[in-house]
């Protein structure tokens, strides 16, 4: 029996390019959507979030200089390439989406209505999420967490390339341990870096935990579902 009931899975949009460049990698989003269709078979009702990086990476060169608010309308409508991608692929492995867009564009997707979100997610239905909160100067990660407070999920999952919060960083410091488990305030007070600061106090007032973890290991997000260790909690 899966340890959790309803989750919002945050993914960057870097996740999604392997080891490309930039862009979408076919067979890491293959993979990334085999995971989430393990955890639907589980019964686990499932929203996503997903960042714009891979494809904003492309043209940030180009925004150099750009008015912050353009900028931040540009990977919203990243993040919305993202979902559309990320919801055929969903479709192609026999899982049903609906994409839900927080900026208005009906011919493409449909805008996000929290009643109509918690029904699809009742009826067993996986929901991304779109263009972030729908305004500039918030991040995905910060849309991640309103919409899983909006949602009532249990948890947030940071899905990174890392398997967890670190007290350093793993790649420079040898020595660098993973924490199991830590509190808002200690990663406050540590400033580990674990969502950026407007998402992670919205998760801290709502107590609504993070765990962090990776999404480059098979079959971590069914152990975390599971109740199994993986990864950092964070928690009130």
């Amino acid at each position: 029996m899966p340890a959790l009931k309803r989750i919002l899975l945050k993914l960057s949009g870097e996740a999604l390019m392997g080891d490309d460049a930039f862009g979408i990698n076919r067979a890491t989003i293959v993979r990334m959507v085999q995971e989430i269709r393990e955890v639907t078979e589980l019964g686990v009702e499932v929203a996503v979030v997903i960042g714009g990086g891979n494809i904003f990476r492309g043209v940030a060169g180009g925004s150099v200089g750009m008015d912050r608010a353009t900028a931040d309308y540009m990977g919203m409508l990243a993040t919305v390439m993202n979902s559309l991608a990320l919801a055929d692929t969903m479709r192609q492995e026999g899982i049903t989406a609906r994409v839900m867009s927080a900026i208005g564009i009906e011919q493409v997707v449909e805008p996000y209505v929290r009643p109509k979100a918690l029904q699809y997610l009742e009826e067993g239905k996986v929901v991304v999420f779109a263009a972030g909160t729908g305004n500039p100067f918030f991040t995905t990660d910060t849309a991640a967490a309103l919409r899983g407070a909006e949602m009532g999920v249990e948890i947030v999952l940071k899905a990174t390339k890392v398997d967890g919060v670190y007290t350093a960083d793993p790649k420079k410091d040898p020595s660098a341990t993973r924490y199991a488990r830590i509190s808002f305030d200690e990663a406050i007070t540590k400033n580990l870096q674990v969502l950026d600061a407007t998402a992670f106090a919205l998760c801290r007032d709502q107590k609504l935990p993070i765990r962090v973890f990776s999404i480059l290991k098979p079959g971590s997000l069914k152990r975390v579902v599971m109740g199994e260790d993986e990864g950092t909690l964070v928690h009130v």
